[in-house]
């Protein structure tokens, strides 16, 4: 977005609101503010704001473009404003420009996650699911190993620690 000088006429697209100090301007200006019934006081021999507000919809007059013109105040801004996004063919919203490496890659996390869920339920290996299929297997012949005469390394272990506890 680019900075924009209020213009006589413009319809103010947002409140402005020139924030109350010193204005650098000599005190032979007071009448330019008296005419636009802008509070004012003189402090040190300059001109000091009180507070200017034009509200959101009223039309910029003349007095109050010289005056935010002499103050270097571009209170509006204007550019463009991406609607869609085209890309091959396809069209996006343009909520897809603001997406980061880590939005990226907690969608493919959800993804990964969701084979590895399918795969899981159709008993099918995949890379993703077969840690977990090992695991569930591995617990499934030491849950036998503990309710049988049946042993093997890992689970004479695991006899160890529950008899100790």
């Amino acid at each position: 977005m680019v900075g924009a000088p209020a213009r006589v006429g413009l319809v103010a697209p947002v409140d402005v609101v020139v924030p109350p100090g010193n204005t650098d301007l000599d005190s032979s200006q007071t009448s330019f503010f008296q005419v636009l019934n802008i509070p004012t006081k003189i402090n040190k021999g300059t001109v000091e704001i009180i507070t200017l507000l034009i509200k959101k919809g009223d039309k910029v007059g003349s007095s109050e473009a010289v005056l935010l013109a002499k103050l270097g105040i571009r209170p509006f801004s204007y550019g463009l404003v991406v609607l869609y996004v085209y890309d091959n063919g396809t069209v996006f919203s343009p909520e897809v420009l603001d997406m980061t490496e880590d939005d990226l890659v907690a969608k493919f996390a959800v993804g990964v996650s969701m084979v590895t869920s399918l795969s899981l339920a159709l008993s099918y290996p995949t890379l993703a699911a077969a840690p977990h299929m090992f695991i569930n297997a591995y617990k499934n012949v030491l849950a036998i190993a503990l309710e049988t005469e049946y042993s093997f390394p890992q689970a004479d272990k695991v006899k160890e620690y529950l008899v100790l506890v």
